[in-house]
């Protein structure tokens, strides 16, 4: 094997290592975050969902977080990005009960992993070649989520027998992350001779553009008012949010290459067009299950809505490699996936809040509200996909699409 083959094979179990790292603190995060404002803060819906400002701003600030670090290389960046989320994780379990802190806690927490959004998915399509990229991404999901169901396995167990508190849940997510940050670093710096582009804003990536937007609407859903519809309106504790959070993961690890493999196979339009119909029907089920079935079967209906919701969200995949086929030269394609995170997060900061407030005023069935209007963002979704080229098609194909507009 040729030395630049072994230290590119060397790299990518390094990136996979640091994935399945990131998977474990994420892990801790997602399953008891909810329950942890819930347990600490006392927090109703609407001071729930005003925290996403501060936890979606770094998402709308990433271009430019990127930018300005852009002389590091992907890799380095990427590394920093888990250092951020590893103090952010460490001062939630350790600052006291205060609304402030806890605010700027979840901050750089929240820019640490929105910084790596879209490093991750640039540095993995790196490793893969030209049509191959969603089964690269795929596998190095399914890592991801491989960590996330052994991550969830044992905070299950903890959570059930030693009642583990969210400071040592905490500590341990700091770790993970920190972890990660070493993988990164024992990486090849990657820096190419082309000029770097700091931000790139085209016409012809309009379509692309227009998606980042509704995935921003689309995906609050499954952030913010998923879970809180089990937390509050179910009364489900951290138990129960952890066990729904190891069966996202296992059913993850199927489905996450699967749709690699789709898009290979048919292209992001079926993808992604596929994805917002099953979005449409689970935010209807959302909308109209607690007040037509018994308890019981609500709760099992909107448990299972939760799971498809965080398991679809997997087809953020197909939006890059949509964005790879899309951009006219390689050095477009970091700027261009870190733009769309800043545009679907300015949709992210403002609109929980609305919803909040729709949940809140909207009467016994205000939620139902904020799903409906989840449906119609979900509808426009799919009338936007039908744009895609069909198929996998190519670079020129693709722009050549977008440049004839929306």
């Amino acid at each position: 094997m040729s030395p630049d083959l072994a230290r590119e094979s060397r790299d990518s179990r390094l990136f996979i290592v640091a994935n399945v790292l990131m998977g474990l603190g994420a892990c801790v995060n997602s399953a008891i975050f909810n329950n942890y404002l819930k347990d600490v803060f006392a927090l109703d819906v609407a001071r729930r969902t005003f925290l996403e400002f501060p936890r979606e701003l770094p998402g709308f600030l990433v271009s430019f977080f990127i930018a300005s670090l852009a002389l590091l290389g992907e890799v380095r960046i990427a590394m920093i990005a888990n250092l951020a989320a590893s103090a952010g994780m460490l001062a939630l379990g350790w600052i006291p009960a205060s609304y402030a802190l806890m605010v700027v806690s979840l901050f750089v927490g929240s820019a640490g992993t929105h910084i790596y959004m879209p490093l991750g998915n640039a540095i993995g399509m790196s490793f893969a070649r030209d049509g191959k990229e969603g089964s690269v991404l795929g596998r190095i999901s399914a890592a991801n989520t491989l960590a996330l169901v052994g991550g969830s396995v044992i905070l299950l167990g903890l959570l059930a027998t030693v009642h583990l508190s969210y400071r040592a849940a905490y500590s341990a997510a700091a770790v993970f992350y920190l972890a990660a940050a070493g993988a990164l670093l024992a990486m090849t710096p990657r820096r190419d001779g082309r000029a770097r582009r700091r931000l790139v804003v085209k016409r012809e990536y309009g379509r692309y553009y227009v998606l980042s937007v509704l995935y921003g609407a689309r995906k609050q859903l499954f952030i913010t008012f998923g879970p809180w519809m089990l937390v509050d309106l179910f009364r489900q504790g951290a138990e129960t949010m952890t066990l729904l959070f190891l069966v996202i993961s296992v059913v993850g690890i199927g489905a996450q290459p699967a749709i690699g493999r789709l898009t290979d196979r048919f292209g992001p339009r079926a993808v992604l067009g596929g994805e917002a119909l099953i979005t449409i029907v689970v935010c209807l089920a959302y909308a109209f299950a607690p007040e037509l079935l018994p308890a019981g079967g609500a709760l099992l209906v909107v448990a299972s809505c939760y799971v498809i919701d965080q398991s679809s969200s997997a087809v953020s995949m197909s939006r890059a490699i949509y964005a790879k086929q899309l951009v006219r030269c390689p050095e477009d394609l970091s700027p261009t996936l870190s733009l769309s995170i800043s545009i679907d997060h300015a949709v992210a900061m403002f609109l929980p809040s609305l919803g909040g407030l729709a949940w809140r005023f909207g009467g016994t069935a205000g939620y139902r509200w904020v799903f409906l209007g989840g449906s119609l963002v979900a509808g426009l979704n799919f009338l936007v996909t039908r744009g895609i080229p069909d198929g996998k098609g190519s670079a020129a194909a693709a722009a050549e699409a977008a440049g004839a507009g929306l």
